[in-house]
């Protein structure tokens, strides 16, 4: 084992820094809103076969060269109705968000972006299709970050500041670093807290993201089949970096919601209970990503 390791298993060790959060937050709490649906793999958008991924038909295939109508109006179903049940349940509470927008799909929803902009939430990219990009070179994914920026200038009038690919290559988070026009990206899970990594601009922040508290295991094998787990799974991942917060060790929580899972009615209810569990407890930051990466950019500086 003496060759160059290009992977970090050390990260901040066993004594991590406090985040020092603003107002001396024993915790930020930090929700991300996929807006996928418009965007995802079908024939209508040049894409070889229909999708198959993040859906009530677990374990659904691709069907190569023609259009999954079962699948097609599950997403509709995110864009239609499950948009504006997450959306009320944010602005009712006048809880921030950030959404990862996928651009074609923001393309083709300009009331939703509307609704996105009214409630102050940032619009961070989610890449140019909701298309896996494992088997793609690194050109053909380069031209696809391009348009995806100039669609998403063109639907929401501005740049993003942050990028999270999601079905992500190798090669999706050195593009977004070497862009030099990011406060952040998020193709990553590897740590609690935000972290530096050198890229060919400069230093680049990433900020993880979640899998775990993230709805998208209600459409997984062996993921939540109900409200309350994904409730519990919240509460007991809150209570405990809540805890380590009151110990001087403050730390981040992403919750990773869909339009068309979270926005169904039989699973909403949860989310509110834990929007509302949350609020009931002192020193609690709930930010946009941006936001985090401006803290974490004037507090805890680059050092790479």
């Amino acid at each position: 084992m003496t060759t160059v390791y290009p992977r970090d298993l050390v990260g901040y060790g066993r004594n991590p820094p406090d985040a020092q959060w603003p107002g001396g937050a024993r915790v930020c709490v930090q929700f991300v809103v996929n807006y996928e649906e418009g965007g995802e793999n079908n024939i209508l958008h040049g894409d070889a076969a229909s999708e198959a991924f993040l859906s009530e038909i677990v374990g659904a295939a691709q069907w190569p060269g023609q259009r999954h109508w079962n699948m097609e109006s599950i997403y509709e179903y995110g864009a239609r109705a499950g948009f504006w049940r997450v959306w009320r349940a944010f602005t009712r509470r006048n809880l921030p968000a950030t959404v990862y927008g996928v651009a074609t799909a923001l393309q083709r929803s300009p009331e939703q972006v509307a609704g996105m902009k009214e409630a102050g939430w940032e619009i961070a990219s989610h890449g140019y299709k909701w298309i896996e990009y494992k088997d793609y070179t690194r050109q053909a994914e380069l031209e696809h970050f391009h348009e995806a920026l100039r669609i998403h200038e063109a639907a929401t009038g501005e740049q993003p500041l942050g990028w999270y690919t999601g079905r992500a290559s190798m090669f999706s988070r050195e593009i977004a670093a070497d862009h030099g026009g990011f406060l952040y990206s998020s193709d990553d899970y590897a740590d609690d807290l935000p972290y530096w990594v050198k890229g060919k601009n400069g230093p680049h922040l990433v900020i993880p993201y979640t899998l775990d508290a993230n709805d998208m295991r209600f459409a997984v094998a062996a993921g939540f089949n109900s409200g309350e787990q994904f409730f519990q799974y919240l509460k007991d991942s809150f209570d405990v970096l809540y805890r380590e917060g009151q110990e001087g060790s403050a730390k981040m929580m992403s919750i990773g919601l869909h339009c068309r899972l979270v926005g169904r009615p039989g699973r909403i209810a949860a989310l509110e209970r834990f929007m509302d569990y949350i609020l009931s407890h002192e020193k609690v930051w709930v930010a946009k990503r941006v936001d985090v990466a401006r803290h974490w950019h004037a507090v805890h500086p680059a050092k790479v």
